[in-house]
Protein backbone atom coordinates (compact mmCIF):
# COMPACT_ATOMS: atom_id res chain seq x y z
CA UNK A 1 0.00 0.00 0.00
CA UNK A 2 2.47 2.49 0.81
CA UNK A 3 4.63 1.97 -2.41
CA UNK A 4 1.69 3.57 -3.93
CA UNK A 5 1.29 6.23 -1.69
CA UNK A 6 2.14 10.01 -3.65
CA UNK A 7 5.64 10.33 -3.05
CA UNK A 8 5.37 14.11 -2.33
CA UNK A 9 2.42 13.77 0.55
CA UNK A 10 4.45 10.74 1.71
CA UNK A 11 7.60 12.74 2.35
CA UNK A 12 6.05 15.20 4.38
CA UNK A 13 4.25 12.80 6.37
CA UNK A 14 7.58 10.93 7.33
CA UNK A 15 9.39 14.64 7.42
CA UNK A 16 7.00 16.50 9.76
CA UNK A 17 7.12 13.75 12.75
CA UNK A 18 11.05 13.41 12.59
CA UNK A 19 10.84 17.27 12.99
CA UNK A 20 8.82 16.60 15.90
CA UNK A 21 10.28 13.89 17.41
CA UNK A 22 13.61 15.77 17.11
CA UNK A 23 12.26 18.02 20.25
CA UNK A 24 11.53 14.94 22.79
CA UNK A 25 13.67 14.21 25.30
CA UNK A 26 11.98 11.78 27.16
CA UNK A 27 12.05 7.97 26.12
CA UNK A 28 8.05 6.97 25.81
CA UNK A 29 7.44 9.18 23.31
CA UNK A 30 10.07 7.89 20.72
CA UNK A 31 9.76 4.00 21.91
CA UNK A 32 5.82 3.99 21.07
CA UNK A 33 6.03 5.97 17.79
CA UNK A 34 9.65 3.77 16.88
CA UNK A 35 6.98 0.74 17.63
CA UNK A 36 4.11 2.18 15.44
CA UNK A 37 6.76 2.71 12.23
CA UNK A 38 7.77 -1.00 12.71
CA UNK A 39 4.56 -2.29 12.86
CA UNK A 40 3.16 0.30 9.27
CA UNK A 41 6.44 -1.13 7.86
CA UNK A 42 6.07 -4.45 8.35
CA UNK A 43 2.15 -4.46 7.36
CA UNK A 44 1.82 -2.19 5.08
CA UNK A 45 4.93 -2.90 2.61
CA UNK A 46 6.19 -5.93 1.08
CA UNK A 47 9.96 -5.37 1.95
CA UNK A 48 11.44 -8.61 3.36
CA UNK A 49 12.63 -8.65 6.54
CA UNK A 50 16.00 -9.61 6.05
CA UNK A 51 16.87 -6.78 4.02
CA UNK A 52 15.22 -4.18 6.76
CA UNK A 53 17.43 -5.59 9.27
CA UNK A 54 20.23 -5.15 6.76
CA UNK A 55 19.84 -1.90 6.11
CA UNK A 56 18.60 -1.18 9.66
CA UNK A 57 21.85 -2.56 11.97
CA UNK A 58 24.09 0.63 10.96
CA UNK A 59 21.33 2.97 12.30
CA UNK A 60 21.55 0.97 15.88
CA UNK A 61 25.12 1.71 16.04
CA UNK A 62 24.95 4.97 15.39
CA UNK A 63 21.95 5.01 17.63
CA UNK A 64 24.15 3.58 20.23
CA UNK A 65 26.88 5.74 19.51
CA UNK A 66 25.21 8.65 19.73
CA UNK A 67 23.38 7.20 23.07
CA UNK A 68 27.20 6.28 25.04
CA UNK A 69 28.03 10.08 23.86
CA UNK A 70 25.09 11.94 25.25
CA UNK A 71 25.40 10.08 28.34
CA UNK A 72 28.83 11.08 29.19
CA UNK A 73 28.36 14.77 27.88
CA UNK A 74 24.63 15.94 28.88
CA UNK A 75 24.82 19.46 30.21
CA UNK A 76 23.19 20.48 33.58
CA UNK A 77 19.46 20.71 31.66
CA UNK A 78 19.70 17.25 30.63
CA UNK A 79 21.75 15.28 33.86
CA UNK A 80 19.76 15.76 36.57
CA UNK A 81 19.08 13.38 38.94
CA UNK A 82 20.91 10.47 41.33
CA UNK A 83 24.80 9.82 39.86
CA UNK A 84 24.59 6.14 39.07
CA UNK A 85 28.37 5.24 38.36
CA UNK A 86 31.37 7.93 37.28
CA UNK A 87 34.84 7.20 35.84
CA UNK A 88 37.74 8.90 35.47
CA UNK A 89 36.04 12.90 34.56
CA UNK A 90 32.56 11.46 33.98
CA UNK A 91 29.81 11.51 35.85
CA UNK A 92 26.96 9.46 34.52
CA UNK A 93 23.34 10.02 36.09
CA UNK A 94 19.66 8.96 36.13
CA UNK A 95 19.23 12.03 33.97
CA UNK A 96 21.84 11.27 31.50
CA UNK A 97 20.94 7.99 31.06
CA UNK A 98 17.36 9.07 30.08
CA UNK A 99 18.46 11.51 27.58
CA UNK A 100 20.56 9.30 26.01
CA UNK A 101 18.70 6.61 25.68
CA UNK A 102 15.70 9.47 24.18
CA UNK A 103 18.70 9.95 21.52
CA UNK A 104 19.11 6.94 20.72
CA UNK A 105 15.79 6.31 20.03
CA UNK A 106 15.06 9.12 18.43
CA UNK A 107 17.67 7.87 15.80
CA UNK A 108 16.20 4.70 15.28
CA UNK A 109 12.94 6.49 14.62
CA UNK A 110 14.75 8.66 11.81
CA UNK A 111 16.48 5.53 10.82
CA UNK A 112 13.09 3.30 10.38
CA UNK A 113 11.38 5.67 8.61
CA UNK A 114 13.87 6.74 5.83
CA UNK A 115 14.06 3.34 5.34
CA UNK A 116 10.09 3.54 4.92
CA UNK A 117 10.46 6.33 2.42
CA UNK A 118 13.52 5.03 0.46
CA UNK A 119 12.55 1.66 -0.47
CA UNK A 120 9.01 2.03 -1.34
CA UNK A 121 9.26 5.52 -3.52
CA UNK A 122 10.08 5.15 -7.07
CA UNK A 123 12.88 8.07 -8.09
CA UNK A 124 10.69 9.08 -11.21
CA UNK A 125 7.48 8.83 -9.56
CA UNK A 126 9.27 11.20 -7.06
CA UNK A 127 10.45 13.48 -9.45
CA UNK A 128 7.40 13.88 -11.29
CA UNK A 129 5.45 14.20 -8.14
CA UNK A 130 7.61 17.24 -7.57
CA UNK A 131 6.98 18.58 -10.49
CA UNK A 132 3.37 18.41 -10.85
CA UNK A 133 2.21 18.50 -7.02
CA UNK A 134 4.83 20.85 -5.71
CA UNK A 135 5.07 22.43 -9.31
CA UNK A 136 9.18 22.68 -9.17
CA UNK A 137 10.70 23.79 -12.11
CA UNK A 138 11.04 20.57 -15.31
CA UNK A 139 14.71 21.76 -15.66
CA UNK A 140 15.65 20.97 -11.63
CA UNK A 141 13.69 17.59 -11.94
CA UNK A 142 14.46 15.83 -15.03
CA UNK A 143 18.49 17.53 -14.28
CA UNK A 144 17.94 15.46 -11.09
CA UNK A 145 16.44 12.54 -12.21
CA UNK A 146 19.12 12.44 -14.88
CA UNK A 147 21.85 12.92 -12.91
CA UNK A 148 20.62 10.10 -10.62
CA UNK A 149 20.58 7.82 -13.42
CA UNK A 150 24.23 8.55 -14.37
CA UNK A 151 25.16 6.91 -10.94
CA UNK A 152 25.07 3.35 -12.25
CA UNK A 153 26.75 4.20 -15.39
CA UNK A 154 29.61 5.60 -13.58
CA UNK A 155 29.90 2.56 -11.40
CA UNK A 156 30.29 0.65 -14.97
CA UNK A 157 32.61 2.44 -16.74
CA UNK A 158 34.80 2.89 -12.91
CA UNK A 159 34.94 -1.23 -13.07
CA UNK A 160 35.84 -0.22 -17.04
CA UNK A 161 38.54 1.51 -16.39
CA UNK A 162 40.09 -0.80 -13.21
CA UNK A 163 40.02 -3.53 -15.78
CA UNK A 164 41.84 -1.43 -18.77
CA UNK A 165 44.57 -0.64 -15.94
CA UNK A 166 44.91 -4.00 -14.79
CA UNK A 167 45.65 -5.70 -18.52
CA UNK A 168 48.49 -2.99 -19.17
CA UNK A 169 50.39 -3.77 -15.96
CA UNK A 170 49.49 -0.38 -14.00
CA UNK A 171 49.13 -2.10 -10.00
CA UNK A 172 47.73 -0.83 -7.08
CA UNK A 173 50.04 1.48 -5.59
CA UNK A 174 50.15 1.72 -2.12
CA UNK A 175 50.04 4.72 0.59
CA UNK A 176 48.92 8.21 0.74
CA UNK A 177 50.59 9.32 -2.43
CA UNK A 178 49.72 6.31 -4.28
CA UNK A 179 46.13 6.34 -3.65
CA UNK A 180 46.37 10.44 -4.91
CA UNK A 181 48.24 9.21 -7.79
CA UNK A 182 45.01 6.35 -8.36
CA UNK A 183 42.68 8.76 -7.86
CA UNK A 184 43.41 11.23 -10.61
CA UNK A 185 44.27 8.15 -13.03
CA UNK A 186 39.85 7.28 -12.30
CA UNK A 187 38.89 10.62 -12.05
CA UNK A 188 39.80 12.29 -14.84
CA UNK A 189 38.55 9.64 -17.73
CA UNK A 190 35.45 9.68 -15.84
CA UNK A 191 35.19 13.08 -15.56
CA UNK A 192 35.63 13.57 -19.52
CA UNK A 193 32.97 10.88 -20.26
CA UNK A 194 30.80 12.69 -17.75
CA UNK A 195 30.94 15.69 -19.87
CA UNK A 196 30.45 13.92 -23.17
CA UNK A 197 27.26 12.42 -21.84
CA UNK A 198 25.89 15.28 -19.87
CA UNK A 199 26.27 17.43 -23.36
CA UNK A 200 24.14 13.84 -24.99
CA UNK A 201 21.75 14.22 -22.45
CA UNK A 202 20.96 18.40 -22.45
CA UNK A 203 20.81 18.18 -26.57
CA UNK A 204 18.59 15.38 -26.31
CA UNK A 205 15.91 16.98 -23.36
CA UNK A 206 16.19 20.42 -25.54
CA UNK A 207 15.24 18.67 -28.75
CA UNK A 208 12.05 17.10 -26.59
CA UNK A 209 10.69 20.04 -25.39
CA UNK A 210 12.52 20.22 -22.08
CA UNK A 211 12.76 24.08 -21.94
CA UNK A 212 11.58 24.62 -18.29
CA UNK A 213 7.88 25.24 -19.34
CA UNK A 214 5.71 24.27 -16.32
CA UNK A 215 2.79 24.67 -18.19
CA UNK A 216 3.81 21.33 -20.11
CA UNK A 217 1.15 18.18 -20.65
CA UNK A 218 2.57 14.73 -18.45
CA UNK A 219 2.42 11.12 -20.12
CA UNK A 220 1.91 9.92 -16.27
CA UNK A 221 0.09 11.69 -13.97
CA UNK A 222 0.91 12.39 -10.54
CA UNK A 223 -2.08 13.00 -8.61
CA UNK A 224 -3.23 13.22 -4.82
CA UNK A 225 -5.69 10.62 -3.73
CA UNK A 226 -7.80 9.90 -0.97
CA UNK A 227 -5.82 7.13 0.50
CA UNK A 228 -2.70 9.74 0.16
CA UNK A 229 -4.85 12.44 2.68
CA UNK A 230 -5.89 8.89 4.89
CA UNK A 231 -1.44 7.98 5.16
CA UNK A 232 -0.86 11.53 5.80
CA UNK A 233 -3.31 11.89 8.94
CA UNK A 234 -2.39 8.08 9.53
CA UNK A 235 1.38 9.39 10.24
CA UNK A 236 0.57 12.52 12.14
CA UNK A 237 -2.82 11.76 13.80
CA UNK A 238 -0.54 8.72 15.65
CA UNK A 239 1.96 11.35 16.51
CA UNK A 240 -0.08 13.37 17.79
CA UNK A 241 -1.85 10.66 19.92
CA UNK A 242 1.49 9.74 20.89
CA UNK A 243 2.79 12.81 22.26
CA UNK A 244 -1.11 13.41 23.92
CA UNK A 245 -0.73 10.04 25.84
CA UNK A 246 3.05 11.26 26.61
CA UNK A 247 1.43 14.02 28.58
CA UNK A 248 -1.17 12.62 30.47
CA UNK A 249 1.08 10.47 31.88
CA UNK A 250 3.96 12.68 32.59
CA UNK A 251 6.65 11.57 30.56
CA UNK A 252 6.25 14.52 27.88
CA UNK A 253 9.93 16.40 28.16
CA UNK A 254 10.74 18.85 25.35
CA UNK A 255 14.21 20.52 25.23
CA UNK A 256 14.67 19.27 28.84
CA UNK A 257 10.80 20.91 30.35
CA UNK A 258 8.70 17.99 31.99
CA UNK A 259 5.28 18.61 31.09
Amino acid sequence: MISSINPSIKMVAVLIPGILLGLTYDVFTPLLYLMFILVVTFTMTDIPITRWLKLFSPFLILASGFAWTTMLYANQTFSGGETLFSFWIFEVTAGSVQTGISVGLRSLCFGALSLMFILTTDSTKLMLSFMQQCKLSPKITYGILAGYRFLPIFQHELQIIRQAHRIRGVTREQGIKGRVNQFRRYAIPLLANGIRKAERVAIAMESKGFTGDPDRTHYRKMVARKRDWLFFVLMIGVLMTVFALSYHLGYLKIFGRQF
